[in-house]
């Protein structure tokens, strides 16, 4: 009987639904890649350094599965560490690429230090949410969780690198309401987060509609985006007005505390001043971007170019597609970046809309998968890291996907497990293994 037990342990040490939809992935995502770039002059450098990444990727896996994933608990102050001295290590060696310096140069490939900076913050925030969790509804906790990731975030502007940021920072917020943060304190963080990336939005679609500033309101909105005396009565008008609403909440007898009222102010008044500074900090090519998601046809030979061949080759699959090594739209070149940001578009035109659908089907998944070994962690430390592990995949499955149906912006963002990128291969194989070790390890015997 205690045989039997023990090789029911012993097998169970493996999640195979998980592995195998991993597998599947890579396999689809290396065929796209081999396919997205048969005419290009780096042809056989982007297969030979795919092809290196992948056993170091499964090397990578298999560590973090064998490994106890409590190490990364004890050593917590090393892994934050290294976190940290990694990206400041790159912006004094490493190389710049398409403006960012992001990567250390080797012989035979290079490394994004902070695709693996993103797995190590994890790891370092669900330690701290596991020890502080007796006092996760107090806001200063919630703050703490930001402290922690502020100067990750710091390293990643100087860089730049916005789009890890981007991905970073709802894994965070993912991890914090895991942990049972107060709603409240999440809210105030999501529409400060909110109000400051919707205003440049708008000020962006009013500069590309200029005939909309002959209505007094709508011009007097767009220079709110000038620092000036417009800007701090904005700001003091914000205070005041939430003042007086208290003032009338109090007269017809409401119990709602001024605390919330003034935290509205505060969010408001934060998000604006920060929208403004979002404006001024934009690049050009940043700006570019916006106006194609605004609008992709404005520029369909400039900026819209890349997403709108994206569409044409997705919508040229079909429902079956036009076959393995057939796609036209992708292997002549008329899709820009397709091996990494729209790889979603190689598999669409030559495996159709099957191909597409399983592509999300084996993404959905591995987010359930995931979930469901988090469910199963035998401490909150490791619920907790795949909490975070969860988020990230959903962010990238959302970003993705979002881009093609042109819910949000292009961001240069890959698609792991299907993208080519050796660093983010290698960096998601390791997350994927350390929730494996969770789900390994989910009963004490183990």
């Amino acid at each position: 009987m205690i045989f039997t037990q023990q090789a029911a342990l012993k097998k169970s040490r493996m999640d195979w639904t998980l592995f195998i939809a991993m597998l599947v992935l890579l396999t689809v995502g290396t065929v796209a890649i081999v396919s997205s770039v048969a005419i290009l002059p780096q042809q056989a450098r982007i297969v030979r350094t795919h092809l290196i990444a992948l056993p170091l990727a499964l090397i990578a896996f298999s560590v973090g599965w064998r490994l106890n994933y409590q190490v990364f608990q004890d050593q917590w102050k090393f892994v934050y560490g290294l976190v940290l001295l990694s990206l400041a290590a790159v912006l004094l060696f490493g190389v710049v690429d398409k403006g960012a310096r992001s990567w250390f140069r080797l012989p035979l490939f290079s490394v994004q230090p902070s695709e693996f900076a993103r797995i190590g913050l994890i790891l370092v925030l669900a330690n701290y949410l596991d020890k502080r969790i007796a006092k996760i509804q107090e806001l200063s906790v919630v703050l703490g969780a930001f402290l922690l990731a502020l100067p990750v975030f710091f390293l990643l502007i100087k860089q730049p690198d916005f789009s890890a940021i981007l991905i970073t920072l709802p894994i965070i917020l993912i991890m914090l309401f895991a942990a049972g943060a107060n709603i409240y304190h999440l809210a105030i963080i999501l529409g400060y987060s909110f109000i400051s990336g919707l205003l440049p939005v708008l000020w962006t679609l009013i500069n590309m509609n200029p005939e909309l500033l002959d209505n007094t309101l709508v011009n007097y909105f767009f220079h709110l985006s000038d620092f000036g005396w417009n800007t701090l009565f904005f700001v003091s008008g914000t205070g005041v007005a939430a003042y007086l609403l208290w003032l009338l909440s109090v007269k017809l007898y409401s119990n709602i505390s001024g605390v919330y009222f003034a935290g509205a102010a505060v969010v408001i008044a934060l998000g604006f001043l920060s929208g403004v500074m979002v404006k001024h900090q934009m690049k050009e090519y940043q700006q570019k971007r916006l106006e194609v998601f605004l609008s992709p046809e404005t520029d369909p030979r400039g900026a819209g170019y890349n997403l709108l061949q994206a569409r044409v080759a997705i919508g040229s699959g079909g429902i079956f597609g036009r076959g393995v090594f057939a796609g036209t739209q992708s292997r002549l070149g008329f899709v820009p970046e397709r091996h990494t940001d729209f790889i979603l578009a190689v598999i669409g035109e030559e495996m159709g809309f099957w191909g597409t659908a399983l592509v999300a089907g084996l993404y959905v998944l591995v987010l359930r998968r995931i979930k469901l070994a988090a469910g199963l962690a035998r401490d909150r430390f490791g619920y907790l890291v795949n909490c975070g592990i969860f988020g990230m995949f959903m962010v990238y499955f959302f970003i993705n996907f979002g881009m093609l149906l042109g819910f949000i912006p292009v961001m240069g963002v890959p698609l792991p497990l299907l993208s080519y990128g050796g660093s983010n291969m290698v960096a998601t194989l390791m997350a994927v293994g350390i929730a494996q070790s969770i789900y390994a390890r989910r009963y004490a015997l183990v």
